[in-house]
């Protein structure tokens, strides 16, 4: 029994000596002086607007979108005014989210998405006291609006940082009222920069790992100097909840939307009028680069700032002003924080070969799209699977095309596999441009095999390359 007892006093004492050796570990950040001092420059938001029955009234909370019953429940049983009554004609609803106040004269800056189409805006402060806001302007595009209140003194601000100098696996921290519960605190890393979402242009997002729920949209996002550094916006999930996934306005591009804005209502973004795709890896082989980078020009628009530039289908930009262009999004994101007027040298890729071009940018349109025409007299190219026919007058004026060929059947081959169909318009073959019946089929003819092949293709008006390999 005694040598038991001094064989486990001895490994004790083995396991104390090796904890006493081991390194320290690194203390984790306090956040408590960052809260203390950031929280009182964040708002709770909430907007009510008319709406004529409850299928209306749901459409007004962008924030709950997705929601699983259980916290669409929640909402509509613990806010007044929630959607979830019985309809009784004109009814009011409301939309939960957050804000950060940026100046002391009242300004505050929030999501386009939490107060668009409002009729009131609520602004609550951290003491519970509300004040109306009036709506400065607002900016779909990046999905930032401006606040206005009228204080009796001057408001407690945030410290604004500079979203450039964020760097990935810095810690941050977001304030905001997730499913109402005013100023909850979540912390964690920056994930990634400058990613871009679908549908999303002009914004190169900070990704992070801070849990972000209904409710924190338009709550700002810290550093630990206290500084913010973005807005958060949105988050990727599948329940409705928050899965490991959000993303944040940096806030460079947040404050000159702000600025713009205040001096005019309004933003303006620069514009050259082209419709970019990725650079794929077939698709780079094809265009003789060693790797996929770029934006490749799919589509330039008639008298646009990029026509007028001299800039083709079938370039590829490398780089804008020395930056380099590594994904095709990253070419709005820095053509759009130009001034129109503004001057651009692009490096592009034509014909295998690197070239400058000097574009005066121009401004942002409102967007538009062309129609398709239909199919006219049929020839066949079995090659591809296909068969395809002149345009006529007509549809070359509609699509604002000089040639190119129309298919009007797809048949088993290469043109199905990758998803043609019946009304696309063939304007480009292997880097070649098709003009007519006879050209598509001759370059078809000579087509390479085993090689990656590119082809330009028109759907309902807009342009891609695609690229296909023809075996043996």
């Amino acid at each position: 029994m005694m040598s038991h007892k001094k064989s486990y006093m001895a490994l004790l004492a083995g396991l104390l000596l090796l904890v006493q050796t081991l390194p320290a570990r690194a203390d984790l950040p306090d956040f408590t002086p960052l809260v203390e001092q950031a929280s009182p420059a964040v708002v709770n938001i909430s907007t009510r607007q008319k709406a004529s029955g409850r299928g209306e009234a749901l459409q007004m909370m962008p924030d709950l979108e997705g929601l699983p019953p259980i916290f669409r429940d929640f909402f509509e049983r613990s806010f007044p005014g929630m959607p979830g009554e019985p309809e009784q004609g004109e009814r009011e609803a409301r939309s939960l989210g957050s804000g950060f106040i940026i100046s002391g004269d009242g300004y505050i800056l929030t999501n386009n998405h939490v107060v668009a189409d409002a009729d009131e805006i609520m602004v609550r402060l951290p003491d519970r006291s509300e004040l109306p806001a009036r709506l400065v302007g607002s900016d779909p595009r990046t999905d930032v609006a401006l606040l206005k209140v009228q204080a009796a003194a001057d408001l407690p601000v945030v410290k604004i940082g500079k979203s450039s100098q964020l760097k990935v696996g810095e810690w941050v921290l977001a304030i905001g009222s997730p499913f109402g519960f005013d100023h909850t605190v979540t912390a964690g890393i920056v994930s990634a920069v400058d990613r871009s979402l679908p549908n999303e242009s002009y914004v190169p997002f900070i990704q992070t790992d801070v849990a972000i729920n209904p409710g924190n949209s338009g709550g700002p996002l810290f550093n630990l100097k206290g500084e913010v550094i973005g807005i958060n916006s949105q988050i990727f999930t599948r329940s409705g909840g928050f899965m490991g996934l959000s993303f944040a306005i940096p806030v460079d591009v947040a404050m000159d939307v702000a600025g713009q804005l205040r001096a005019s209502g309004k933003v303006s973004r620069g514009w050259l009028g082209v419709l970019i795709q990725e650079v794929s890896r077939d698709l780079a082989e094809s265009f003789g680069l060693e790797r996929p980078a770029g934006a490749l020009v799919a589509q330039v628009m008639d008298d646009s700032p990029a026509a007028k530039g001299g800039l083709q289908v079938g370039d590829i930009i490398l780089a804008v002003n020395g930056k380099t262009i590594e994904m095709s999004a990253d070419l709005p994101h820095l053509i759009g924080t130009m001034k129109p007027g503004a001057r651009a040298e692009l490096t592009v890729v034509r014909d295998g070969h690197r070239k400058p071009l000097m574009i005066t940018v121009g401004a942002l349109p409102d967007e538009g799209s062309a129609p398709v025409a239909a199919a006219g007299a049929e020839k066949s190219s079995n090659r591809l699977g296909i068969q395809v026919a002149e345009l006529s007058a007509e549809q070359k004026q509609k699509l604002e095309l000089q040639g190119g060929v129309i298919i009007s059947q797809v048949m088993n081959g290469p043109a199905a596999l990758i998803g043609l169909r019946p009304g696309d318009v063939i304007t480009h073959l292997n880097n070649l441009p098709v003009t007519t019946v006879a050209s598509f089929l001759k370059i078809a003819e000579s087509l390479p095999k085993n090689r990656p092949v590119s082809m330009r293709v028109l759907r309902q008006g807009r342009a891609s390359f695609i690229t296909f390999k023809l075996a043996e």
